[in-house]
């Protein structure tokens, strides 16, 4: 999803009467609650999540279109943060600490790696209903996160760092891939919220948020030509 959807599901809930906040095509926690109250009010799933079923109740227009691009709102808070940076030396970069404050986990600073509490902000901040793994900060405990699935868009990647025994990791989404490679959305890669091709010898699992099922079916693969030398060390 970009913020151009996004602005398109603002501008519908608002036109039927629901506040979503600014329409600044951020999936922020107002867009969320008056998807919800839409969903409610039309018998729908409630789970903030803007599906084929929600899609087509919110998009009603005269002439029946409706499609947008898929909605997935944990990858476009990715996307929003990118650039994001950790501060070198003894101070820490305040919005990264309100990550872990948000969602009540303990993070000492921002020297720490953080790939793991970026992951759980963009699922946590856009997706309430979902279970977060028991320690989030860890990569490789996204490997139980939500339902397993293929490499696909918007999927979240667990990869290994040193060695596949090391219990070391690195995790981040699906942003594309070619044939030796995944592209990678995520954070704590070259100390910044930034795009980076991880190997597939490397990769471990791809999983998906259980509480938006609905949104896997024509989420695909996407290859991309790669024009940049393979990450070898996220931390």
């Amino acid at each position: 999803m970009d913020s151009a959807s996004v602005i398109q599901i603002q501008k519908a809930l608002f036109s039927q009467g629901y506040d979503p906040g600014e329409i600044d095509g951020v999936w922020g926690r107002r867009t969320i609650a008056a998807v919800r109250a839409f969903q409610k009010n039309f018998g729908l799933t409630v789970d903030g999540v803007v599906g084929p079923a929600t899609q087509k109740k919110l998009f009603r227009a005269s002439d029946g279109t409706y499609n947008i691009s898929p909605v997935l709102p944990w990858f476009e808070e990715a996307r929003r943060l990118s650039g994001t940076k950790e501060i070198l030396g003894p101070r820490n970069n305040p919005e990264i600490l309100d990550w872990a404050s948000d969602l009540d986990i303990y993070y000492p600073g921002d020297d720490v790696p953080w790939c793991g509490l970026f992951t759980a902000h963009c699922i946590g901040a856009t997706l309430p209903d979902e279970v977060l793994p028991k320690d989030p900060l860890t990569a490789r405990a996204w490997e139980r996160f939500g339902d397993p699935t293929e490499p696909r868009f918007g999927a979240i990647m667990v990869f290994w760092r040193g060695s596949i025994t090391s219990g070391k990791g690195h995790v981040g989404f699906y942003a594309g891939e070619d044939t030796k490679a995944f592209r990678i959305l995520g954070g704590n890669q070259s100390d910044r919220v930034s795009v980076a091709w991880i190997s597939r010898e490397r990769f471990i699992r791809a999983r998906w948020p259980r509480s938006a099922v609905n949104l896997v079916g024509g989420i695909t693969t996407v290859h991309v030509e790669r024009r940049e030398d393979l990450s070898h060390n996220e931390a």
